[in-house]
């Protein structure tokens, strides 16, 4: 049977594309730049805290940047660990310079962290408490923290805007 032109046509175009398959990879390429870009600048070595809603941290000139490690809330309402909680503050304190409380949940997260093979234990806490919150409490938190292995305390604060000669914030 004779082939039509335009049959001879195809033939001959699909035998010379056959096997032959063509990848831009100039596009993969601009993908992968921008994503190790991306990936770069988002790297940093800032660490976040927690975000409560219910807490409004004081401010200070403080350099040192946080460090990942246990965080204790402490607002009007409530003391936290880790996000859970721990004490209700509408009920009354027990007396005494420590929380009973807090000292057991601290003291299963320090035995939990001394079991744990991945970095050791370095007894470092933060806390993140309320500027509205009395001294006394923040005191008795503090206490109760050293006392339950955990004696480097850090205390969370918002960094203060520093003024320029000129009454301007940076």
């Amino acid at each position: 049977m004779k082939m039509s032109r335009r049959a001879k046509r195809m033939d001959r175009h699909h035998r010379r594309n056959k096997g032959s398959a063509v990848l831009n990879l100039v596009s993969l390429m601009d993908i992968f730049t921008i994503l190790v870009f991306f990936l770069l600048v988002n790297s940093g070595e800032v660490q976040v805290l927690p975000n409560a809603k219910a807490l409004s941290l004081p401010e200070s000139l403080a350099e040192v940047k946080p460090k990942e490690n246990l965080v204790v809330m402490v607002n009007q309402r409530e003391i936290l660990v880790q996000g859970h909680r721990v004490i209700d503050l509408s009920q009354p304190l027990p007396e005494g310079n420590l929380l009973p409380a807090l000292q057991n949940e601290l003291q299963r997260h320090a035995e939990r962290s001394k079991n744990s093979s991945i970095e050791p234990f370095k007894g470092s806490i933060t806390i993140m408490g309320d500027k509205g919150i009395p001294y006394t409490l923040l005191k008795r938190v503090m206490a109760t923290c050293a006392q339950s292995e955990y004696p480097r305390v850090s205390l969370a604060v918002l960094r203060k805007a520093e003024q320029k000669a000129g009454g301007q914030t940076l």
